[in-house]
């Protein structure tokens, strides 16, 4: 029975790759724009600006405070009710880059907040404008505090691409969903999955250990 169960997986084993493929161009997309409005939340939260500040808390706050997929149900079945219509992966999207700018933007504002004040009184007696001082002073010494929670958290926001499924995202998890339904070995289907996910997953891994190791040096 359990070669027959594989054979079976075999077979549709070019349907997990879609699914694969799904993933990756997901995880892909929320990373580059979960990145860039990460950093600039965190650049804003760490700026002067106090309504600015309280704002981006109350962001921040809210979307780690909640369970990401009620944030994909409220994007994926709410909105509508409002008048805002998306599709599954634009809508999958959206909630994976409001979520992870939000814990990239904390990330950010603390690497920021790392670096001593006398940078900064020293990047403005140079005569330096207050973005030059972050472009030119500020951010590449703080790089080294940002990089490596930086890369772990790459890792997991594609593992929370899994979360997608529920609304009907053939990703890598939908996926398994399927093939349960058609061969009832869930272990060795899941298996398959954790495989799969593990295999986009370790090099970020491998990258975020030499960070943390080259970063304390």
């Amino acid at each position: 029975m359990m070669s027959f169960y594989f054979s079976r997986l075999v077979e549709i084993f070019p349907f997990f790759l879609k699914g694969l493929w799904m993933t990756v161009q997901i995880s892909f997309i929320s990373l580059v724009t979960c990145t860039i409005l990460g950093f600039l939340l965190g650049i804003f939260r760490s700026g002067k600006n106090k309504a600015l500040k309280w704002l981006i808390g109350v962001y921040v706050s809210f979307v780690r405070g909640t369970p990401f997929v009620v944030q994909v149900f409220i994007i994926f079945f709410i909105l509508p009710e409002w008048g805002i219509q998306l599709e599954a992966f634009p809508a999958a999207l959206l909630a994976m880059a409001i979520m992870g700018s939000a814990f990239i933007c904390e990330i950010v504002a603390g690497g920021i907040a790392s670096i001593p004040t006398g940078q900064w009184e020293a990047a403005a007696s140079s005569g330096l404008t207050r973005v030059q001082q972050l472009r030119l002073v500020i951010l590449p010494q703080s790089m080294k505090v940002i990089l490596p929670p930086l890369v772990g958290q790459f890792v997991l926001l594609i593992k929370d691409t899994s979360v997608v499924s529920v609304i009907g995202v053939m990703d890598l998890t939908r996926v398994g969903w399927v093939t349960v339904i058609r061969i009832p070995e869930g272990l060795m289907v899941f298996s398959l999955v954790g495989i799969l996910y593990f295999v986009i997953s370790y090099p970020l891994i491998l990258l975020s250990n030499y960070l943390e190791r080259r970063m304390a040096v």
